[in-house]
């Protein structure tokens, strides 16, 4: 029985020594299809949800404006998704919608909370092939 077991744990410590290195020389495969990167647009932009501060009037008012949207079940996917960015009262929206009037709907929504002259919309309607 213990050369047995010594086999198999030999059997498998050479399948495994063995089989690492060809793992990870494998180059990844590529799909038809890449995910979406949108590294380089966010970058391009100092204010992005990254930046907002922690200030609770800050926080209160995106978290405000995100339950009104989140609420909102005509909107899409999209819509529920869009970026909320508020600095020092100031919002600002960011993100696709599937149309214009989704656009001024998050952005009544975001006014709404923030105050008309509080608010920035950078809302972009997606384009047809990304539907």
């Amino acid at each position: 029985m213990h050369r047995t077991s010594a086999r198999v744990a030999g059997a498998l410590w050479l399948s495994l020594t063995c089989a690492a290195p060809l793992v990870a020389q494998t180059p990844p495969t590529k799909t038809k299809e890449a995910a979406p990167d949108n590294t380089k647009v966010n970058r391009r932009s100092e204010l992005n949800a990254g930046t907002q501060k922690n200030d609770r009037s800050d926080v209160d008012i995106t978290r405000d404006i995100r339950r009104a949207i989140v609420a909102d079940k005509n909107l899409s996917t999209y819509a529920h998704n869009v970026k909320v960015i508020t600095q020092h009262g100031q919002v600002t929206l960011k993100g696709p919608v599937r149309n214009d009037d989704e656009r001024k709907t998050v952005e009544a929504k975001a006014v709404e909370v923030a105050g008309k002259d509080h608010v920035a919309n950078e809302l972009t309607v997606a384009s047809e092939s990304k539907k």
